[in-house]
């Protein structure tokens, strides 16, 4: 009998070392693997030239394996144990989506992480903004999750520092990190990175401001249309068309060909 009773209590504690709560957290090499066996080339043809890599364009030299963006969230939320020294190992690939989902990882780390964790990651993810942190959607994914969500209550003179970057993607980080704020109902910062940015030359610079001004707009449309009386003939175009997409049409129309009538305020 204490042999049987012997021999069962060897058999759980053989079980609880290998249930899935005691498995090791996954490493970047895991990772890696998983990305790879997932590769498509047709979908990673498609991504290189949706993202603009040809030589003189925003994401020359980016490669691709050719996974979807809900792929990658479902991956990442399976390896949101992944620890933040795996994430950053990931950050600095050469590949988008090894990228987008060490970001991915580091959003929900930094969601659930210590406080001390969440400065690490915070100040790891501006590190590695613009070398790696290189694209559009790496940026839209991240920036107001992470910078966004740690300046909340401290000094944010680091945007506007970022803002003032001859990096497109340090600019980027600058204005969309300013969301977390619009959804705290904290506007004052988006307005006033988007009037440092009027003058940007970027294209996707005017998308992201524009798309700022208009989240504004969804909650507090006078003080979006402030903005819009001070600013509107200075604003790039696109910008403009950004900002005001939610208008009704009359309104729109007037904005753009000039004929709406206001006060500069």
């Amino acid at each position: 009998m204490q042999a049987c009773r012997g021999a069962g209590r060897l058999a759980g504690a053989m079980t609880t070392r290998v249930r899935p709560g005691n498995a090791p957290p996954p490493s970047a090499a895991a990772i890696r693997a998983r990305l790879r066996a997932l590769a498509d080339p047709r979908i990673a043809s498609a991504s290189q030239r949706f993202f603009k890599t040809a030589p003189g364009e925003y994401g020359h030299g980016d490669r691709f394996l050719g996974i979807r963006v809900p792929t990658l969230r479902k991956l990442a939320r399976e390896f949101r144990a992944a620890p933040v020294a795996a994430a950053l190992a990931l950050l600095r690939s050469p590949l988008h989506e090894e990228r987008a989902i060490a970001l991915l990882i580091l959003v929900t780390r930094y969601a659930r992480g210590t406080e001390a964790e969440q400065q690490r990651i915070y100040e790891q993810y501006l590190q590695h903004v613009p070398k790696h942190v290189n694209n559009w959607d790496l940026v839209d994914s991240s920036a107001h999750y992470i910078v966004g969500a740690h300046l909340v209550e401290r000094d944010r003179k680091v945007l506007y520092e970022l803002a003032r970057s001859p990096h497109l993607w340090s600019r980027r980080v600058a204005i969309i990190a300013t969301f977390w704020f619009i959804k705290q109902g904290s506007f004052d910062d988006t307005l006033a990175i988007a009037a440092q940015l009027l003058d940007d030359r970027e294209g996707l610079m005017h998308k992201a401001a524009g798309w700022m001004l208009r989240e504004v707009g969804n909650r507090d449309g006078a003080v979006a249309e402030r903005f819009l009386r001070r600013y509107c003939r200075r604003m790039p175009r696109t910008m403009l068309r950004y900002a005001i997409e939610k208008l009704p049409e009359r309104t729109r129309r007037a904005y753009l060909d000039g004929s709406y009538s206001f006060s500069i305020v």
